[in-house]
């Protein structure tokens, strides 16, 4: 199993600094990846439910620094240069897929091939009416969206027709370094994103879940899905955050198959107290996660 680290973007991980400081240490501590999320906007007096806590609520306060995930992880794999980024997730149905076909391949070539596209469909209506962007048919769009970046990036001269978006013989350069492939993630926990995640991921991040016991729950439903899709579930990369993670937990999270354990953390304000923080964590959890 390998150990993850979501700590950009966000509040004292928005400093050019700590990011800095932060993909170097975890480059050199020895963790596999490094993730950032994303909001364009926050409103102060939310109506929408956030679907990751107990209460609704998003503990992010609303005036928080948060940067684009894109930006923040180009600088992080300019500072390092061999811990993997991932969006941990974009929000794909609010942007222009061709845009971030080439947004996504971009930050994968500059960085050697180390991106993994973490895509989710949104939660907060609020963010879609100041996008301009239909809340309704999110999931059918992102759907739409692979597809259509999965043919940018593979095609020299693409092609694409949907409901949501079209393009004839179009050019968009560069490709993935990796086969002209790049990892979708898809986030969320319910029952339809897994679906999704059986339909057409390479894998899924599933985010604050609680305790080994929900992951069990939704590693089984995930099985069913693929089972029911005619997928095989061994092919699909399994990322976790757990609200309260244990060190106990990690046997059982490598027999539910689970391939990274995504260690959801805020840095320290001064960047130079950063290279101890990410090597105490790494002292405490890769003995833990290495002997799976």
């Amino acid at each position: 199993m390998q150990l993850g680290l979501h700590a950009l973007g966000i509040g004292v991980g928005a400093d050019r600094a700590v990011i800095d400081a932060v993909a170097s240490a975890a480059d050199e501590a020895g963790f596999a990846t490094l993730w950032a999320g994303e909001h364009v906007v926050m409103v102060d007096r939310p109506t929408s439910r956030y679907p990751y806590s107990d209460d609704g609520a998003i503990a992010v306060p609303a005036d928080a620094d948060w940067l684009d995930p894109m930006i923040t992880l180009g600088f992080a794999a300019a500072a390092s240069s061999r811990i993997e980024v991932a969006t941990g997730v974009l929000l794909l149905p609010e942007h222009n897929p061709v845009v971030v076909a080439k947004q996504s391949a971009s930050l994968d070539r500059l960085s050697g091939g180390r991106l993994t596209l973490g895509v989710g469909i949104g939660w907060a209506r609020e963010e879609f009416a100041a996008l301009g962007v239909p809340f309704e048919q999110r999931a059918a769009r992102t759907t739409e969206y692979v597809a259509a970046m999965r043919t940018l990036w593979r095609e020299d001269v693409a092609s694409f027709t949907g409901k949501f978006v079209a393009f004839d013989s179009v050019r968009v350069n560069p490709k993935p370094v990796r086969d002209r492939h790049l990892p979708v993630m898809v986030g969320g926990n319910s029952d339809a994103a897994l679906a999704r995640v059986a339909a057409w991921g390479d894998g899924w991040y599933g985010f604050n879940l609680d305790g080994v016991a929900g992951v069990c729950e939704r590693v089984g439903t995930l099985e069913r899905l693929c089972a029911e899709s005619g997928r095989d579930r061994q092919e699909l990369r399994l990322s976790v955050a757990l609200r309260n993670p244990q060190a106990s937990d990690v046997a059982v999270l490598a027999n539910l198959g689970v391939d990274e354990l995504v260690l959801v953390e805020s840095p320290p304000e001064d960047a130079d107290a950063v290279a101890h923080w990410a090597s105490a964590l790494a002292d405490y959890w890769l003995p833990a996660v290495q002997v799976r």
